[in-house]
């Protein structure tokens, strides 16, 4: 009977080894990096905060689009935007382009999917859609969890929280009351700017609870120590400076990755990562080869602890089609560990989005209409850009000092050019002919109005 017993509770010991880690990847909606707190800002994120000291922080994780919709193209396809055709915001990538779905389910993985999509078309994105509304419904996130791991089935679960994105009418602004918030040194100090950020806060703290959450399911359904549980910031917020920008407020990303007896408790990477890289790592860890088409690299190795990835990351912006936006003002850039070099193809034209037109911004308007010099410079390097930025995102994080004019920085500008119109290349990326393209890539023609929660 002993040694009955011990043969049966080996073969137990091996199926679960056996069994293929489980991948829950979480993500916000316009949530700038910076204001989560384990990244210094004063969002209360306990959940998050935590899952920091259970897992890898990164420190630097770019995204490649400051739009809500080619950043999930990307992410689900592996694929810069303009390479897939999910450039614009609204947009859709052709019938029969492989997806995570795609990918996953062909290594034995349900792959599954709760709240916001923003994504097309089906045929592409067919997951397991788990019922409900922009956010996740965790009643029912539960109910799959439990139901994969009675069955034991892997899988590869894409949880989508549609805040802090506007209106910000979640959460509890009174922890934050707009007189007490400290405000970067690129806003305007107007009572709108305070007000705006307040709940802005407030819906921050409702992503995190959302993770905690997420977190909670995991274990309560005795999952968590063979899933690597992925949790992102997303794009910037609506407030300037931040999403359609490819400044480091647009681009740059939060991203903590748990994975128990695989990534150390505690640990801060500092290399330079890209949104393209998730979906070449789910394969790697479902045991798949890395495919062709894919533009990202597995994160395995730097979950190990390496410190260096990707030499360059890259940024591309299209206006063209979005909510309030310009006709035209395509953005792109690329980054280095130290530099970020930006190219505005119609520095002529005027820069506009729903943030142009939101009270926030209007109230620095009316200052600067008043004769605020540092508001009607605020304005003026919001809505008009030159042809060519450069930062020393070392000595300069907030990009506020553009060296582009310094004859001292000619042969950075030089290396970093060549760089940008290598990667553009590679993607088939016309610069300003592209842009002109850019509404026969959207899903549906939008009009130029904003909607009470713009996508």
């Amino acid at each position: 009977m002993k040694i009955l017993t011990l043969i049966i509770g080996f073969c137990a010991v091996l199926a679960q080894a056996a069994q293929k880690p489980n991948l829950v990847f979480m993500i916000a909606d316009d949530c700038t990096h910076r204001d989560i707190g384990c990244y210094g800002g004063q969002a209360y994120t306990p959940h998050i905060d935590a899952l920091a000291q259970e897992g890898m922080r990164f420190t630097h994780c770019f995204q490649t689009a400051p739009m809500c919709s080619p950043t999930r193209h990307t992410i689900y396809t592996g694929q810069y935007p303009v390479k897939s055709g999910a450039y614009p915001n609204h947009t859709h990538v052709d019938a029969g382009t492989p997806s995570i779905v795609q990918y996953l389910r062909d290594l034995g993985y349900r792959v599954a999917q709760s709240g916001k999509t923003h994504v097309a078309p089906n045929s592409v994105f067919a997951w397991e859609k788990i019922p409900g509304g922009k956010n996740p419904e965790f009643d029912k996130v539960d109910a799959f969890m439990a139901d994969c791991k009675s069955k034991s089935e892997p899988f590869c679960l894409l949880l989508c929280s549609n805040e802090p994105h506007t209106p910000w009418n979640k959460g509890d602004a009174s922890r934050y009351p707009p007189e007490k918030i400290k405000l970067p040194p690129y806003f305007v100090d107007t009572p709108e700017t305070r007000e705006g950020m307040s709940r802005y806060l407030a819906e921050v703290t409702y992503y995190d609870s959302q993770v905690g959450e997420a977190v909670q399911l995991l274990e309560k359904n005795g999952l968590a120590n063979n899933t690597l549980l992925i949790v992102v910031s997303e794009q910037g917020s609506s407030m300037p400076f931040a999403k359609w920008t490819c400044y480091d407020n647009g681009l740059q990303s939060a991203f903590i990755a748990r994975w128990p007896g695989k990534i150390k408790p505690g640990s801060v990477n500092p290399a330079l990562i890209e949104y393209v890289d998730i979906l070449p790592t789910f394969i790697g860890v479902a045991g798949g080869e890395p495919a062709p088409l894919l533009d990202g690299e597995s994160l395995l190795p730097v979950f190990e602890g390496k410190q260096e990835h990707k030499k360059y990351v890259y940024g591309e912006m299209t206006t063209r089609g979005i909510f309030s936006g310009s006709k035209y003002f395509g953005i792109r850039s690329v980054r280095s560990e130290r530099f970020k070099y930006i190219w505005n193809f119609t520095p002529k034209a005027e820069f506009k989005n729903t943030c142009t037109v939101s009270k926030a911004f209007r109230s620095w308007e009316a200052r600067a209409d008043a004769g605020d010099e540092r508001a009607k410079k605020l304005v003026q390097a919001y809505k008009f850009r030159p042809e060519v930025e450069l930062y020393d995102i070392g000595n300069d994080p907030l990009e506020m000092n553009n060296l582009a004019g310094n004859p001292e920085h000619k042969t950075v500008m030089a290396e970093l050019r060549a760089e940008l119109e290598r990667w553009m290349a590679h993607c088939g990326d016309e610069g300003q002919a592209t842009e002109m393209k850019a509404l026969e890539r959207m899903e549906k023609k939008v009009n130029q109005k904003p909607s009470k929660k713009n996508k």
